[in-house]
């Protein structure tokens, strides 16, 4: 068992173009036989394997691993050479897996609905401990298995329980030992799903003997009629080939060995087209090839009588003595594959092998038609009997026949060189320089041999573009509808999508391959290895490494900061304030003291800014002293005999270590000693010093500084501000109340002499509530009166007045004692009717007479407005009817209420319009 092993290096940058790949067998060892007697003296077993970097091989025989060091044997590349082999030590199993054979495989036609087996018919192999799986158009694209598919591990095959139009394409059994980590794939299998109807009538395989004249018909339905085409398959059409004028019939005539093959009848019209293929054998008479003679021996001696016949299929020899079967001991050589077709490009190299079960070793002899070929500058035979042909020509083209022969017997086989024309590349893709988000297309374009197909791969840093998988950024331009071209769009194009594109145009024959680089420009990358030093109150140094530029010069960089106080990057600020491009220091300033930061760097180029950095990890500013005062210094106020002095606290932002606080000094505006209290709590902005030495209305200078652990900040500006003031001395005089109505009075006063007034206050209390429970309602010091509202209805009310300010409320007024009036009638008028009068409404209703505990109606208020509109034209009456005029748009509503000293009452409406009454 031969295998490449994974290979090494060392570790260190890698660029695009350093990518290797793993290792793809080239050659393969293959079942050898060592005669005992041979002179040469030693065996060699094959394997030759591709790789980047370069593979290293082992060999292991019967499951254990081979000792190279041994000077029994020793290896030229990856081939093993065991010297003076021995049949004890050395005959065994080296693990193998052969490769598929090389014969096209016929494609499959199935109704689509039908259930279908395509078979695997997996190829030689030790041990048998295969896996299976299947391609589909081309590698690495396998087949996924659900409950239409089923891929069978014990035999290979794909099981397909109904055939759908998607299942068309190309299908290759791909059989993998992992005893010996190979894998080989089978020549590829058309799979053709055929709509319900046929469309032609099929003929079938045809066995004819040489000479004979050979007729094949095909007929095809459809609507237009169909136009038939015959061909034969890979192969030019016979020189004796007739077709019908209707194109139904071919015939051939004197048929002979060459024109055996595949013949394909195709029926297409402008609705589709469809083919049927079949194969016509063709078979001759047995033929002598050297006769028996009448021969002489002696008693006891041996007798090599051959007896050699040509024929197809190949005839049976049998011996008769005196018209008896004789039995024939002797081993002949025999070639297991009697036929084969090899197709080769011009220009290109072949090897035909002949592999015959010969013992002992045969000789071999090859001939192309008549003409014996020996070794010469282009045509090697090789030890194993192949036939190499290099530089090929069209004239190579021909029948090859492998003669063998040793003192057993002979043997030949026999098959035909098609040369095809060499796929070439000729439109080669170009390098492309894109910026990130074009699209880029990479060109190319081949010549090939027109009996074959051709199929476009595309590679990026070696590895097999997947278009169904990557077809956001990859599609293949279908705008260029040719069968030689192979054009790659690539769409949007991203970073990612740098590198070596190849484009390999391949055939079952051969390939040609073309690249080229693509270039993304783009942002740069993201800077790396950050790292933050020499952490200071205001200011920390940052290190980092260049990332990649993209293919743009870096031209700056940016430092970005995050705190606890947003969660959004900031751009810092800066020492030098620019950042160069080619620079991997710098420091941020302007920091704040005793806060948690993270950093991160930003590279730009002329094409934007790139990716940041990884954020370093969250560091702690030092502390210090604050630097900002407090604002909006000031206070003043409070009750009798205080001093409340206010600030605007400062935000954590500006606390700069721990131990936050407070100092507030203030001092008479005279005085010289500044009184100085030390307020701990951080978030406070208010505090209140009591005395009960101190006069009303001193004035006072005040000012506030802030703390930490590192020492004290600024003082604020000094303010002035005064002590509280003594409450008013005085009560307010000529208190009188206004009755309104039964819910509301107007009570007025006037003003006291005292200038230290701020407000006056308006006690009310119903005479069956406690005076403790009194409403209160404060008007600024300018006002002479308050309407109090909401009252109860003919109730006793108890007012009083008093003056106020900062300190507190004076002295009561006379209490004034009053009666709200009573409710009003809480019975609706009832609208007796709504009547249209020339260009008036005139609606009238019935009188609404009170309760004896309701205020007597006095007349009725009427309002004459827009439906859905709450202002309108409000009417006073003492009438039990109003006119109205006809609203000229839409409708109007008309509300009427009685009226009375106690307020107005319940309301009625109805609804007019100007077309008819509601």
């Amino acid at each position: 068992e031969c295998g490449p092993t994974k290979t090494r290096r060392s570790l260190r940058a890698v660029s695009e173009e350093d990518k290797g790949f793993g290792p793809i067998f080239e050659e393969q060892p293959i079942n050898t036989i060592y005669p005992e007697e041979s002179p040469e003296g030693k065996v060699s077993l094959n394997c030759r394997a591709r790789a980047s970097p370069f593979p290293v091989y082992k060999w292991r025989m019967n499951n254990g691993d081979i000792d190279l060091t041994s000077d029994r044997y020793s290896m030229v590349g990856g081939n093993l050479v065991i010297n003076n082999p021995d049949k004890q030590k050395d005959a065994g199993i080296y693990y193998y897996l052969d490769p598929f054979p090389p014969e096209e495989r016929p494609e499959v036609r199935v109704k689509e609905g039908k259930g279908m087996v395509l078979l695997c018919d997996p190829p030689y192999h030790f041990p048998d401990d295969l896996s299976y799986r299947w391609l589909l158009n081309e590698f690495p694209v396998f087949i996924t298995m659900d409950k239409r598919r089923f891929v069978s591990q014990t035999n290979g095959n794909l099981y397909i329980a109904n055939v759908e139009a998607s299942d068309k394409g190309n299908y290759s059994c791909f059989v993998s030992s992992p005893s010996i980590t190979k894998s080989v794939f089978s020549k590829f299998i058309p799979l053709i799903p055929l709509p319900e109807r046929k469309y032609i009538f099929q003929f079938k395989d045809v066995y004819a003997l040489m000479g004979q004249n050979v007729t094949l018909e095909c007929f095809a339905l459809g609507n237009p009629v169909p136009d038939i085409r015959w061909r034969k398959v890979l192969e030019p059409m016979p020189s004796t080939a007739e077709i019908s004028t209707s194109g139904a019939v071919l015939k051939i005539f004197n048929i002979q060995l060459e024109d055996e093959g595949i013949y394909e009848c195709e029926a297409e019209n402008n609705r589709g087209k469809d083919k049927h293929q079949a194969r016509i054998y063709v078979q001759a008479f047995p033929e002598w090839v050297e006769h028996i003679n009448d021969t002489e021996v002696d008693i006891g001696s041996d007798l090599y009588w051959p007896c050699v016949a040509t024929g197809k299929p190949i005839p049976t020899i049998r011996w008769l003595k005196n018209g008896y079967s004789v039995c024939v001991f002797k081993c002949f050589a025999k070639i297991t594959s009697s036929f084969f077709l090899i197709l080769a490009a011009k220009g290109g190299r072949v090897i035909i092998e002949c592999k015959p079960k010969a013992a002992p070793k045969p000789k071999f002899l090859w001939s192309k038609g008549t003409e014996r070929l020996v070794n010469s500058s282009r045509i090697l035979i090789w030890e194993d009997g192949s036939l190499e042909i290099n530089n090929i020509t069209r004239s190579d083209g021909g029948v090859y026949t492998c003669f063998v022969e040793n003192n057993k017997g002979k043997a030949n086989s026999t098959g035909t060189l098609v040369i095809t024309d060499p796929t070439r590349i000729i439109l080669a893709p170009i390098n492309a320089d894109i910026t990130v988000g074009e699209n880029a297309t990479m060109q190319c374009a081949a010549s090939f041999d027109p009996a074959l197909d051709l199929t476009f791969v595309w590679s990026f840093n070696g590895y097999v573009i997947d278009f169904n998988k990557e077809n956001i950024h990859y599609q293949r331009n279908f705008m260029v509808r040719l069968d030689s071209n192979g054009e790659l769009l690539i769409r949007n194009a991203q970073l990612k999508h740098a590198g070596r594109y190849t484009c390999t145009a391949q055939t079952i024959v051969d390939n040609s391959s073309a690249s080229a680089d693509l270039v993304v420009r783009g942002p740069p990358g993201p800077p790396g290895g950050l790292r933050i030093e020499d952490v200071r109150a205001t200011s920390v140094a940052l290190t980092w490494s260049r990332g990649s530029d993209n293919h743009s010069p870096i031209s700056k960089y940016t430092i970005q900061t995050k705190t606890i106080l947003s969660d959004d990057w900031k751009d810092a600020k800066t020492d030098p304030p620019i950042i160069e491009g080619n620079m991997e220091a710098a420091r941020a300033v302007d920091l704040i003291p005793w806060m948690e930061y993270e950093f991160r760097v930003v590279a730009t180029n002329t094409l934007g800014m790139g990716e940041p950095s990884i954020p370093s990890n969250k560091i702690k500013t030092d502390g210090a002293a604050p630097n900002v005062a407090p604002s909006d210094v000031g206070g003043g106020g409070g009750s009798n005999r205080e001093l409340t002095i206010t600030w605007a606290p400062l935000s954590r932002e500006y606390h700069y270590g721990n131990n936050f606080g407070y100092i507030v000094a203030f001092k008479p505006f005279d005085g010289e000693e500044w009184k100085k209290v030390t307020v701990t709590n951080p978030d406070t902005g208010r505090y209140v010093h009591k005395d009960e030495t101190m006069r009303p209305s001193t004035a006072f200078q005040v000012k506030v500084k802030a703390f930490n652990n590192k020492g004290d900040g600024p003082y604020s500006l000094t303010a002035v501000i005064h002590s509280a003031q003594d409450a008013p001395s005085e009560a307010p005089t000529a208190v009188g109340v206004k009755v309104l109505s039964s819910s509301e009075i107007s009570v007025h006063w006037e003003h006291v002499v005292e200038k230290i007034v701020e407000s006056y206050q308006i006690r009310y209390w119903a005479s069956h509530d406690k005076e403790a429970a009194a409403h209160r309602v404060q008007v600024a010091s300018q006002e002479y009166s308050a309407r109090l509202e909401n009252l109860l209805p003919d109730t006793q009310y108890f007012v009083e007045v008093r003056a106020c300010n900062s300190a507190g409320c004076g002295p009561p007024s006379d209490m004034i004692e009053t009666f709200t009036k009573k409710a009003p009638p809480s019975q609706p008028p009832r609208i007796i009717s709504s009547i249209r009068s020339g260009s008036r409404y005139i609606i009238t209703w019935d009188h609404v007479v009170a309760l004896s505990n309701e205020s007597t109606v006095t007349g009725y208020k009427v309002l004459y407005r827009p439906d859905g509109q709450h202002d309108g034209k409000l009417y006073s009456t003492h009438k039990h009817s109003i006119e109205v005029p006809i609203p000229r748009d839409g409708e109007y509503v008309v509300e009427v209420r009685a009226h009375s000293d106690g307020g107005d009452g319940v309301v009625s409406q109805v609804k007019i319009s100007g077309k008819h009454i509601l």
